[in-house]
């Protein structure tokens, strides 16, 4: 019986070597590609992966999202590791790479599949996002247009598009640049 409390005891001080090590977070801002090189190189971020979220169709393509008939949004899924960054700054990050005032999509990126969207997993999240909008309408006097929705479910998007930016960087770039990506955030953020 001692014996069995003294394991007990052990198992008990012991850290979970099982605990969650990574975590995903789900932000739609436009070009799903812009979005993929924003986080690849932040300290934490395991990968992130394009896809769709928010809507209704399931397993959908990407012709059918870009054509407004499937409700999804061109999403990045981004796996964390929590020890070493955490939601709330992921989130600053985000607000950084998208225009949260236009009500229309993203940079050149126009329609409802590029619009920007926050998808919270829980009660904690979405209070995070709410003050985080709050302190950026105060600070610009402007109402923040970005969607705030309970995440549901996440597609990956077709082999081609992931890391777009790394495979066809010629070609990124100069979407990129195309767009004015660059000097629109820059014009908002400073």
């Amino acid at each position: 019986m001692k014996r069995l409390f003294l394991v007990i005891y052990f198992l008990a001080l012991t850290p979970n070597v099982y605990a969650e090590t990574e975590t995903k977070v789900y932000f739609a801002g436009g070009c799903f590609w812009c979005m993929e090189e924003s986080f690849d190189s932040i300290e934490g971020v395991i990968k992130t992966v394009s896809g769709y979220s928010g809507g209704y169709t399931k397993n959908p393509k990407y012709n059918e999202v870009i054509k407004n008939t499937t409700g999804h949004y061109e999403t990045l899924e981004i796996t964390y590791d929590p020890l070493k960054t955490n939601f709330s700054k992921l989130l600053d990050l985000y607000w950084v790479n998208i225009d949260p005032f236009d009500k229309d999509g993203q940079f050149c990126d126009k329609g409802e599949s590029y619009k920007s969207v926050i998808f919270f997993k829980n009660n904690k999240q979405k209070k995070i996002i709410e003050k985080s909008i709050k302190k950026i309408e105060k600070k610009f006097n402007k109402k923040v247009v970005t969607f705030v929705k309970q995440f549901e479910e996440f597609y990956v998007a077709e082999t081609y598009h992931q890391d777009y930016y790394e495979k066809n960087f010629i070609r990124y770039l100069m979407y990129k640049k195309g767009c004015q990506r660059e000097e629109i955030l820059k014009s908002i953020w400073g």
